[in-house]
């Protein structure tokens, strides 16, 4: 049994509902010339006639010539001879609208709506053999408030995989016969094919066509540069590259890492064949500094996935409903995506007006109703990946099983994670074994307190002070001069830090295995994991 494409399950919808003749269907697209053959043959399939509107050519036929009964493309014409047939003229008629939402704003649209608003009630009650539907295309679902109680909303999906795929082999089929066996090897189509979902119909064709142009193959590199774009572009996502090295360029957490690699075992055939489910993702919380954004980014990159960070707070709006409005969008463009890391950083932030009474009209708590829904409902194979500071302001809705697939604490590095941090940021600097492991050691029990941002901040620091000391190699010592130098956050917010450690007891899965203390740390008595 063949599976139905994302965009023929939606036109099966709209096909049943000219079936039980709703008079007013609104699909939000900005695809409009792709998804107008659909609704043409939901409309056939049903036996209805189709008709379109345009404020250019005004009413035309399914092949855009104009009908005989309507003289200019006045909307208000239109709607006039739509109530006019509806009564006298046995038919069953589609009409499709392009440009009607511009003719229903301000002060002068309230006579096109009254008249949209009238015709739908009329249409409820024409007899069966005279059954009428309007179908307005429009980039938003913005539907007048007057209209609410008649319009049905269907938002139509971008394309999927197998739409995608068709769009490919089409490309591929108007190149010369010559061309058409090394433009898309097996390969490389499905790489392509990958890069391109979460593009538009259109987009997808333009990139294609201008890797053919320039290349005279498919490169899945510029589909996917151009998705990047796209997603700039909306400017309610924002793509983040690879992290080089990955989970390898993030010193310490390796309960936390042990973790993430069985749960990238889940996306290989053999684990959807053993029945696996995809992974949800994963909440971390903790000290700030301590890695908690570094491994969102090098997630991403140990699963070969884009990363792609929702700003929460970005997407709020002075106007009512806009901000619930941005979400839908932007987790439509995320289950579009497929498999990608979705990143919410400082979650805490965006959603503390939900739980604290932030005089802002509801706006947060709405977010976190959306957000919430669309973690528990989501399809696709998104891993999300949420980062707090202070627990204290997190909604206890967030915090549910289920919402995430495990709860991880941060904690401030310890003496083997603080070495393995200053390792690894040496190797960022081109510097790796230039520091004796014995003497990094040292540093290491120096720096008891320090957090991760901080311990990394002494290499650039180091390597100023050697500069200047006739431009010789970094040295321990310059490493601990520098770190002499630094207040720890430990030591400034040390209440918040225990309080960290005090919530997390219990709570919370740690991200760092236990160790015994050194001599060091014993006598400090620092150690607290």
């Amino acid at each position: 049994m063949t599976t139905k494409t994302k965009s023929l399950q939606a036109a099966a919808d709209v096909q049943a509902l000219f079936r039980a003749r709703n008079p007013l269907i609104w699909i939000v697209t900005r695809e409009e010339f792709r998804v107008e053959p659909y609704a043409f043959e939901a409309a056939s399939a049903a036996k209805f006639v189709t008709r379109f509107w345009d404020c250019a050519a005004g009413v035309t036929d399914v092949n855009g010539k104009p009908v005989a009964f309507v003289s200019s493309p006045d909307i208000g014409e239109a709607l006039a001879q739509i109530s006019e047939r509806a009564r006298n003229v046995e038919e069953r008629a589609v009409w499709i609208f392009r440009d009607l939402p511009g003719w229903l704003q301000g002060p002068g649209g309230m006579l096109t709506v009254r008249q949209l608003r009238n015709l739908c009630k009329q249409l409820k009650t024409t007899p069966r053999d005279n059954a009428y539907s309007i179908v307005v295309i429009s980039p938003d679902g913005n539907v007048p408030q007057d209209l609410q109680g008649h319009a049905t909303v269907i938002e139509w999906p971008l394309p999927d995989r197998d739409e995608v795929a068709a769009l490919l082999d089409a490309a591929v089929a108007r190149l010369p016969d010559e061309l058409q066996a090394t433009a898309a090897p097996n390969g490389r189509r499905d790489a392509a094919i990958d890069a391109a979902i979460g593009l538009s119909g259109g987009e997808a064709e333009a990139c294609y066509a201008r890797s053919l142009v320039q290349l005279k193959c498919i490169d899945p590199g510029i589909v996917s540069a151009e998705k990047k774009r796209v997603i700039a572009r909306e400017r309610i996502l924002e793509w983040f590259d690879p992290l080089p090295g990955g989970l390898e360029a993030v010193g310490g957490l390796d309960i936390l890492k042990s973790w993430l690699v069985r749960r990238r075992l889940a996306y290989s055939q053999k684990a959807r064949a053993y029945g696996l489910p995809a992974p949800k993702g994963v909440l971390l919380v903790g000290v700030p500094g301590c890695g908690k954004s570094l491994t969102a980014k090098a997630i991403a990159t140990a699963l070969g996935v884009p990363l792609i960070k929702v700003d929460l707070g970005a997407l709020k709006s002075k106007f009512v409903g806009e901000s619930e409005q941005n979400l839908r969008k932007a987790f439509r463009i995320i289950e579009a995506l497929g498999r990608c890391v979705v990143w919410l950083d400082e979650v805490e932030k965006a959603l503390a007006g939900a739980t604290q009474g932030a005089a802002d009209g509801g706006v947060s708590a709405d977010a976190l109703g959306a957000v919430l829904t669309w973690m528990q409902e989501r399809s696709g194979e998104s891993f999300v990946v949420a980062t707090a500071n202070d627990v204290s302001a997190l909604p206890p809705e967030l915090l549910r099983k289920g919402r995430f697939d495990e709860l991880f604490f941060v904690d401030l590095p310890n003496v083997t994670e603080r070495m393995e941090i200053l390792a690894v940021t040496l190797a960022k600097h081109n510097r790796k074994d230039v520091v004796p492991t014995a003497s990094l050691a040292v540093v290491a029990e120096r720096t008891e307190g320090f957090t991760g941002a901080e311990l990394s901040e002494l290499v650039p620091e180091a390597l100023f002070a050697a500069f200047a000391d006739g431009e010789r190699e970094i040295t321990a010592a310059d490493l601990s001069v520098a770190a002499s130098q630094v207040v720890p956050l430990s030591k400034t917010s040390s209440e918040k830090v225990e309080r960290l450690r005090t919530w997390a007891k219990g709570r919370a899965r740690l991200a760092t295995s236990a160790e015994a203390a050194t001599a060091v740390e014993r006598k400090a008595g620092s150690l607290d994991v």
